[in-house]
């Protein structure tokens, strides 16, 4: 019997290569193709990927065989693609992402995470803790889990063998009204690709969908604004209105413990919002009448999300950490989690995108303008660029002019290579770097380069 084949046009991507890997593992045939890979960038992820049997081609359409039977596609993907082009030429079956991850999630017994901060988190810490109790449910999520980056893995995906799947799902493309989850998450809501509203309605849609248990964080000011009409909601919190109540809080930089019914926690990750993400985990996990011992157990071993407030290194008491924070709540949210301990923040943020960057430009500048003290320092270089149509009619100039205005101590570096040499002439025993931004995976190699530069300070 012929095994169903799929290719995956921008197989590279986070939630893409989450789903081939899982085909894979299945023992489906799966292949894709990257504009990366032909530019020979973020070669690792496409080493793994080849690695586990998935072959990764040039992106020119010799990727779509006779025998592909599906090629997947995401919204990121430009319809003049040449994969595209021979897929439609050939008659192919094109689907996209999330309706393909809906055909997977919606026939099993489903956790899907929703929310536009915390998710990712959330969504790893869930699918860790259930394999960690031998539940071994299938894990899709959009960010590496730690416990699971190998030599040949990349951490995000996880094929398991119960009907179990939990998934991050996502609202900044819309697709989250897709699924119909047993037990569904939702972390918050704030302003990110679309509004708050939309936003809003999206998740209303999603709670609908919902067929057993509805989770929602009873802290967030715009879930407590909608009026969910489901007949079972848990709530989680910081505060005492919750079901799920975090308790004797002792919030360390990268180690925290706090008890719920009069039962210990503790996690070793920074920052009041992951206890916030424990919690939602916490909840997931008593839905599944996991034990108190064993969602403890697993919480403890979590080892967190790469690029997810990740220690890049130390030097001479400076601390680098690598960071995925792009839209307001997560900056604030990554800068109030250093300035725990460190003496001072010097921050750099690469904005991501033009149209988010306009979309959140006032946010952006009330996110750093709110957080930052006196002494701290930003950089910002000019806004990343992933390629495709988009107006190029705002630049980090304007957003770093507006938070000068706020009295900070804000730079425009255009070129981010170049703003290593400031770092260098103000960095000082204490201080930690924070380097945020999203879907730029070299990120994590400017990273590395700002440690090198220091090693010779």
């Amino acid at each position: 019997m012929k095994r169903l084949s799929y290719h995956f046009i921008g197989i590279g991507g986070i939630g893409m290569s989450a789903i081939a890997q899982v085909l894979n593992e299945q023992g489906l045939v799966v292949s894709g193709s990257d504009r990366n890979y032909d530019k020979n960038i973020i070669t690792d992820v496409f080493s793994k990927l080849s690695a586990q049997g998935i072959s990764v081609l040039p992106q020119d359409g010799s990727g779509i065989k006779e025998d592909t039977d599906y090629v997947v596609i995401s919204s990121a993907i430009e319809k003049d693609n040449p994969d595209i082009g021979r897929a439609r030429f050939d008659n192919k079956i094109i689907i996209r992402r999330a309706n393909l991850l809906a055909e997977m999630f919606n026939p099993m017994n489903g956790i899907a995470i929703g929310g536009t901060n915390g998710k990712t988190t959330v969504s790893c810490m869930i699918g860790y803790i259930l394999d960690y109790a031998g539940l071994s449910p299938t894990i899709i999520v959009g960010g590496c889990i730690k416990n699971y980056v190998n030599t040949f893995h990349l951490g995000n995906a996880k094929a398991g063998r119960s009907n179990i799947i939990t998934i991050e799902a996502d609202e900044s493309d819309g697709s989250i009204v897709l699924y119909t989850p047993s037990i569904s998450v939702i972390t918050n809501v704030s302003k990110d690709h679309k509004t708050i509203e939309e936003i809003s309605e999206m998740f209303v849609a999603f709670s609908q969908n919902t067929r057993e248990t509805l989770i929602i964080n009873a802290d967030c000011p715009y879930l407590k604004k909608i009026n969910f009409q489901h007949k079972n909601i848990v709530t989680y919190g910081l505060h005492s209105n919750a079901t799920i109540c975090a308790r004797h809080i002792n919030n360390k930089y990268f180690q925290s413990t706090f008890s719920v019914d009069g039962y210990s926690f503790e996690i070793n990750l920074p920052g009041i919002h992951n206890i916030s993400n424990a919690l939602a985990a916490i909840a997931v996990a008593r839905c599944l009448n996991i034990s108190n011992d064993v969602i403890a157990g697993g919480l403890r071993q979590f080892k967190g999300v790469q690029r997810r407030m990740d220690i890049a290194g130390k030097i001479d008491g400076v601390t680098v950490i690598d960071d995925y924070a792009h839209n307001p709540e997560k900056i604030k949210a990554a800068l109030n989690a250093v300035k725990l301990t460190c003496k001072r923040a010097i921050a750099i943020f690469q904005p991501h995108g033009y149209g988010p960057t306009r979309f959140m430009k006032e946010e952006l500048v009330d996110a750093f303008t709110s957080t930052l003290s006196p002494h701290d320092i930003l950089f910002m270089p000019e806004i990343f660029y992933a390629g495709g149509t988009a107006e190029k009619n705002i630049s980090s100039a304007d957003i770093i002019e507006k938070i000068n205005t706020g009295g900070k101590n804000a730079f425009f570096i255009e070129n981010r290579e170049d703003i290593i040499p400031s770092i260098k002439q103000r960095v000082r025993a204490g201080d930690c770097i924070l380097v945020m931004g999203a879907r730029d995976n070299t990120l994590t190699e400017f990273c590395q380069k700002i440690l090198r530069s220091l090693e010779n300070h």
